[in-house]
């Protein structure tokens, strides 16, 4: 049989006479990778498989509580590494525009007239109920 490039790693294997359409060689890293995105696709395409891999995850959660705090400790690095990027995030989400339901204030009156409603920018924020819109005073003549 030919020899094929690893999907995973580039190299090159020879794949099973049992397996003739094999992509990935026999190096454990690379069968973790062919599995992990085996998972990603069975979780997209099955509910069922998607909802039972959930559960199980929940049920690891709720018997190991202290886990991710635990790991936090013994790695300092990753713990510093999350905060950053949460950092990042916070920073990226306050220059965005946010709007909440005080903003115009509350003796803020509208006068009489017709008016025409555009969709705000795809960055924007806005708190539950809130429309955050430009209006435009249309008079007639």
């Amino acid at each position: 049989m030919q020899s094929r490039q690893c999907v995973a790693c580039g190299q090159t294997f020879r794949p099973r006479l049992q397996t003739p359409q094999q992509c990935y060689c026999a190096n454990a890293s690379c069968q973790r990778e062919r599995r992990r995105r085996w998972q990603q696709t069975k979780r997209q395409s099955d509910i069922d498989y998607r909802a039972n891999d959930a559960q199980s995850q929940r049920v690891w959660r709720e018997a190991h509580p202290e886990y991710w705090r635990d790991y936090r400790q013994r790695q300092p690095k990753y713990a510093e590494r999350n905060r950053e990027q949460q950092r990042e995030r916070n920073a990226r989400r306050r220059a965005r525009v946010i709007a909440n339901e005080d903003a115009s204030g509350r003796d803020f009156a509208l006068t009489s007239g017709t008016y025409r409603l555009t969709a705000a920018d795809q960055g924007v924020i806005a708190n539950e109920d809130v429309w955050t819109v430009e209006i435009d005073v249309i008079l007639e003549t």
